[in-house]
């Protein structure tokens, strides 16, 4: 079965604090690439990756949203209509594991109540530099209710893992809604493209809309 994933907003958002490496995340998750002189991410970007979750096909779009503060006014307003962040700190800066707890509540102020959320600690490679012990994160993350994983995108550990996780948690999400619908309306389950619509924004309503998702 072919999954078109159809949506006026952004389906998976990167936030946390610059020079965490959400870009570098993001671009090992799409091009199997990683860049040591990348640059701070400017307002938002955004790519695309099809994979598999739970035996379907769907085609994924992630947004890398800049983490300074100048720009937090544009990036706070993507997180209406996301329906899953990975929220990254630098395992080797406490401050940016501290400020965690800011991002979260900010998350959780803008976003949807359904919102899945996984914190990662990124840059597991710097072992010998580590300024925040995993199961201080872990503890962080279970009394939150969200989950956690360490990565690192320089040597890839974990960040097919962290993605897939976190976009089969919001596909089975989205999904159970799309087809709840489906069937409320009597449309049959036989056919080989299903639509998993992210509800638009409050902007996307007033015709401000927000780029949408390409479809397979």
């Amino acid at each position: 079965m072919l999954i078109k994933v159809v949506c006026s907003a952004p389906l998976v958002v990167l936030i946390g604090d610059s020079g965490v490496g959400k870009s570098n995340l993001l671009s090992r998750f799409t091009r199997n690439e990683f860049n040591l002189e990348s640059k701070s991410t400017i307002g938002v970007e955004f790519a695309t990756r099809s994979l598999q979750v739970d035996g379907k096909m769907i085609k994924a779009q992630i947004w890398d949203t800049a983490g300074q503060e100048r720009y937090r006014a544009i990036t706070s307003a993507y997180y209406r209509g996301a329906v899953g962040a990975l929220l990254v700190y630098d395992i080797a800066k406490h401050l940016t594991y501290e400020n965690v707890e800011r991002w979260l509540k900010e998350l959780r102020d803008h976003a949807d109540n359904n919102i899945v959320i996984m914190l990662v600690g990124n840059k597991s490679d710097l072992r010998h530099l580590r300024a925040v012990p995993t199961d201080e994160a872990r503890a962080f993350s279970e009394k939150n209710t969200i989950s956690f994983i360490e990565t690192s995108a320089l040597d890839s550990t974990n960040v097919e893992e962290a993605f897939k996780n976190i976009l089969a948690e919001v596909y089975r999400i989205v999904s159970q809604k799309q087809m709840a619908d489906r069937f409320a309306h009597d449309e049959s389950p036989g056919n080989n493209v299903v639509d998993i619509s992210v509800p638009p924004t409050t902007d996307s309503q007033k015709g401000n809309k927000l780029p949408c998702c390409q479809s397979l």
